[in-house]
């Protein structure tokens, strides 16, 4: 991929509200069996409860060699005011938006750009369906909207926004 491409990249994610956005090179990935202990304690409250979400998506080591077939990912920032660290309504609102901002760029970038295939990788379990399939032991509704999270798959963010050169 050429270098004006990358750019575009994050150019595009910036234009749909993304605070900030950077190319990483998937072998800066650090993948970690400790955060799926922490979705194993659930949290979020979709532990066994969604196909794109553990225990169904797979072990960290089958989604680090997934994650590893590619060389560059796109990673992006929303940034989001709430009250405190206590303000759970703010912390849901702030969701969707960046939630509505993912989705946008998703969008943005299957319908710009001839990649023959993508992963993408969001904050937190796939929430296309109020009701996950995984619940009622049927396939996916939506594999063409499902997506995992980045904690699913174990990446340590935290340093990888660190080394992309994100706040």
């Amino acid at each position: 991929m050429s270098e004006t491409v990358w750019d575009d990249l994050v150019k595009d994610a910036l234009e749909v509200r993304a605070a900030h956005a950077a190319i990483v090179d998937t072998s800066a990935l650090t993948f970690h069996e400790e955060y799926r202990k922490l979705c194993a304690r659930n949290a979020c409250g979709k532990y066994a409860t969604n196909w794109m979400g553990p225990p169904a998506i797979g072990s960290v080591s089958e989604l680090a060699e997934r994650a590893r077939k590619y060389r560059h990912g796109l990673l992006f920032q929303s940034v989001h005011q709430v009250a405190s660290s206590l303000d759970w309504n703010g912390m849901v609102e702030a969701g969707k938006v960046h939630e509505a901002i993912f989705r946008d760029l998703l969008a943005r970038i299957k319908n710009k750009y001839d990649f023959p295939d993508l992963l993408p990788l969001n904050a937190g379990c796939c929430s296309i369906c109020p009701k996950c399939a995984y619940l009622d032991n049927e396939p996916c509704r939506h594999p063409d909207q499902a997506v995992a999270s980045v904690e699913a798959y174990g990446i340590e963010v935290m340093s990888l926004e660190k080394s992309a050169g994100i706040p």
